[in-house]
């Protein structure tokens, strides 16, 4: 196991090959207009204009050449609730939650879990890999197998979930942001020098600690999702959400400025993609007829849906070669290949569950082998 936990956060900034690497947490992937502008900008006065959509929901920052500027225009921006807590405010939850779609709205569970995570002074020390789910039935996140999460069974009862796996436990779905922060509490007095939940022997000795106590079958799991919900979709109260897919999860800040002036909450996925919520049918069609020509895919038949990479050269000094480059013309060249994850290194970072994950090699790509 690790003794250095060196999770990149607003202010503990991880110093790469091109300069700081910040990342930014969004509770739930949500962020407003005003939020996303003031971050626009930010990336551009202090560190690189093309943003980074991480596989959590969140934003990263990179090539920063003014740390203290870059911390004070996000703590002004609403999106530094806690300097202690900033780097375990890990919380993903299903993105169409509340709009369309699940047994459940989930948004408040969000909000809760959030803000009572702030107030466990205990719980600052989890490692920044650490993360909470909350699914709302449809098994989005379930899949993607968060360290403690919560999943709708029914609009009143919810499963709890370690690693990604049912442990038989259900709870009332208004207890289940104090029921996870409880779960995170015991693994701290239990992990030893573990990071992960998945990292323990067993699930049965967090559920003692946290007073749970299975009542239905255990071990149930979730198949992993791998694409964003993409396109025009129609929420159940006839608004409309935009989804758009970023390509490799690269965000520039002009494209976010024209995002952010739609004036419509926005939802970073975990499938490092945007959702553009609540617009009425008219603005909807003419915020896709500006976005799409910038860039970012609506179609969801796209390759670029199927191609996803980690950072590469120049930016991370471990890799190889300009990894992003060479996935860019694999999703370009329209061929037919499923889903593949480029990467630089044996690291192999940022790897989707699913599909093949293709290893810069000194004579090429090779498939990774489990």
């Amino acid at each position: 196991m690790r003794d250095d936990d060196a999770c990149p956060g607003a202010l503990q900034v991880h110093q790469a090959a091109d300069g700081g690497l910040a990342r930014i947490r969004l509770a739930g992937g949500m962020v407003t207009a005003t939020q996303l502008e003031a971050l626009a900008h930010a990336a551009t006065e202090f560190g690189s204009p093309a943003m980074e959509l991480t596989s959590r929901g969140n934003i990263q920052v990179r090539g920063i050449h003014d740390e203290a500027g870059l911390a004070a225009a996000v703590d002004a921006a609403g999106l530094l609730p806690s300097a202690t807590h900033e780097r375990v405010r890990n919380i993903v939850a299903s993105p169409l939650s509340g709009r369309s779609g699940g047994l459940g709205d989930i948004r408040a569970v969000v909000h809760g879990l959030d803000s009572g995570l702030q107030k466990r002074p205990d719980l600052a020390e989890l490692s920044g890999r650490f993360w909470f789910g909350v699914d709302d039935g449809r098994g989005d996140i379930s899949g993607l197998a968060p360290d403690v999460s919560t999943h709708l069974m029914s609009r009143d009862t919810a499963a709890v979930l370690v690693a990604g796996r049912d442990t038989g436990v259900r709870i009332p779905a208004a207890q289940a942001a104090e029921t996870l922060l409880n779960l995170a509490h015991t693994f701290l007095s239990v992990r030893g020098n573990r990071w992960r939940t998945s990292e323990l022997d067993n699930a049965d000795e967090l559920l003692t600690g946290a007073g749970l106590r299975p009542t239905e079958p255990s071990g149930a799991t979730w198949p992993p999702v791998d694409t964003p919900p993409v396109g025009w979709i129609t929420q159940d109260d006839g608004r409309i959400t935009l989804g758009a897919a970023v390509p490799l999860g690269v965000l520039q800040a002009r494209t976010a400025e024209f995002v952010a002036a739609i004036t419509a909450p926005v939802v970073v996925t975990p499938w490092r993609s945007l959702l553009i919520c609540d617009l009425e049918e008219g603005i909807a069609d003419t915020s896709l007829r500006v976005l799409a020509p910038m860039g970012l895919i609506f179609d969801e038949h796209s390759p670029w849906l199927s191609i996803s990479s980690c950072t590469g050269s120049p930016g991370c000094a471990k890799s190889l070669t300009d990894v992003r480059s060479d996935a860019a013309a694999a999703a370009e060249s329209g061929e037919p290949g499923g889903r593949r994850h480029f990467v630089g290194c044996e690291r192999a970072c940022g790897s989707p569950a699913v599909g093949e994950v293709l290893v810069a090699t000194n004579s090429g790509y090779e498939p990774r082998h489990p």
